[in-house]
């Protein structure tokens, strides 16, 4: 069978396979298995254990369970009440800077803990009713907390980048600086609209806010200053030539979990098992997809169908652009209906040989994967953080925070068009730090 004809096919098992309801990493090693067996014989299945865990022989995946655990641990604490706290007390005389505090909490605690779920939901409790209640429209207060949840897969550190670094071979550290500025620029169109939304439909009014004194605003630091100074401990280490990125995720995960116990007192050994109990579960999982999205991949590479896509599409004769315009459909429909990890873990390996060859910046593209993947989290079928949202605030209809949400959404996409315009927002921070990427 012709190699382009049989990927269409393996394409249509996949997606069958997938809608099932079996899991993701389940699925990709029931499609390997197959194609493999009909195609190469029964013999090819004694590759599959050695392709399993030959993907899972890596110091780097160590890093994954480690910053999950130090997710967890703040996830787990009142760490983004008071993170949300902190910031209205110190940006509440600001226009607009109920929505602005809101959104800052997100993109911190997101970057924290790496969850867009715990991110919505913990900041979301406060936040929701808050805004609602000084008058910000249900859209606004919904669809803000939603798309700030989604900012933890691309502001460092991210375990959506330590994927992605994975899947391609690519430095991790660097992409955790490529994601620096897009995600500021991110967080900065979120607030502009948030601002601009509340203004157009209320009016100035509702922007206004108490005053907090001096020792009020002092008085809630103490909390969430040391969580931050792990953060930029964590980066600092990283890019300080000190450690490798898996010695700092274990490193932040043990301070994190010491100033949960200490800070939040969270000693009791039931709440402790709790993290370390759902930290393993989330491990696993992604390990589990990086293991069968190893096999999927060898699949494809052992039947020809990897090679013929890049030279097929190679062989086209279209701008690059038109190229790269494909490339985001793609992405765009496939992170509606799959997670993030899934997508990058059998998608990035068959495109970065395309987007090299097309001249395009392998960290760069992944930041534009990324966002992509964002959006995936606010737009239905699946839209996670909508019904998380929807969980929080079961008076606000899940019509009305997608409609909120859909805003934020253009703000994606005009940051894809921006960088796509000025590719050096993600690719300057790593060169500056990091030196030109060979």
């Amino acid at each position: 069978m012709d190699p382009l004809l049989l990927g269409g096919l393996v394409a249509l098992v996949t997606i069958a396979v997938l809608f099932s309801g079996v899991s993701v990493a389940t699925g990709l090693l029931i499609v390997s298995a197959l194609f493999l067996v009909i195609f190469d014989g029964l013999w090819a299945l004694e590759l599959l254990p050695e392709k399993f865990f030959g993907k899972l022989n890596s110091f780097a995946l160590l890093s994954i369970p480690m910053f999950i655990i130090m997710g967890s641990a703040i996830s787990s604490t009142r760490a983004g009440a008071d993170l949300y706290e902190a910031l209205e007390r110190w940006l509440t005389r600001v226009p607009g800077g109920l929505v602005i505090s809101n959104l800052g909490a997100c993109a911190l605690f997101s970057a924290m803990s790496g969850s867009s779920p715990a991110t919505c939901a913990a900041i979301g409790k406060m936040g929701i009713p808050e805004m609602r209640r000084r008058g910000y429209p249900d859209t606004v207060a919904a669809g803000s907390i939603a798309a700030g949840g989604t900012l933890g897969i691309l502001i460092p550190p991210s375990v959506t980048m330590i994927v992605y670094g994975i899947a391609t071979e690519t430095s991790i550290g660097r992409l955790f600086l490529a994601g620096v500025l897009p995600g500021l620029l991110l967080v900065g169109l979120f607030m502009a609209w948030s601002i601009w939304s509340t203004w157009r439909n209320t009016g100035l009014s509702v922007m206004s806010a108490r005053r907090y004194s001096l020792r009020e605003k002092l008085e809630i630091l103490p909390r969430v200053i040391p969580f931050l100074l792990v953060i930029l401990g964590v980066l600092y280490a990283m890019y300080g030539g000190i450690a490798t990125p898996s010695e700092t995720a274990a490193v932040g995960a043990m301070l994190c979990l010491l100033m949960a116990v200490v800070i939040y007192r969270m000693w009791a050994p039931k709440s402790l098992w709790v993290v370390l109990r759902d930290s393993t579960r989330e491990s696993v999982m992604i390990l589990f997809i990086i293991g069968a999205a190893g096999v999927f991949s060898y699949m494809l590479s052992s039947l020809y169908i990897t090679q013929s896509i890049a030279t097929w599409i190679s062989a086209l004769e279209v701008n690059r652009w038109v190229l790269m315009g494909a490339i985001n459909v793609f992405l765009l429909v496939a992170g509606f209906f799959l997670p993030p990890v899934a997508v990058i873990l059998m998608a990035a390996p068959i495109l970065l040989p395309i987007i090299l060859a097309a001249d395009f910046d392998p960290y760069w593209f992944a930041v534009i994967l990324t966002i992509n993947m964002e959006i995936g989290l606010i737009s239905p079928p699946v839209g996670l953080n909508l019904y998380v949202i929807n969980s929080i605030a079961p008076d606000i209809r899940l019509k009305t925070i997608l409609t909120g949400s859909l805003p934020y959404v253009g703000c994606m996409v005009l940051a894809i068009l921006i960088l796509c315009v000025f590719p050096g927002i993600a690719t300057w921070l790593p060169d500056l730090v990091m030196g030109p990427a060979r």
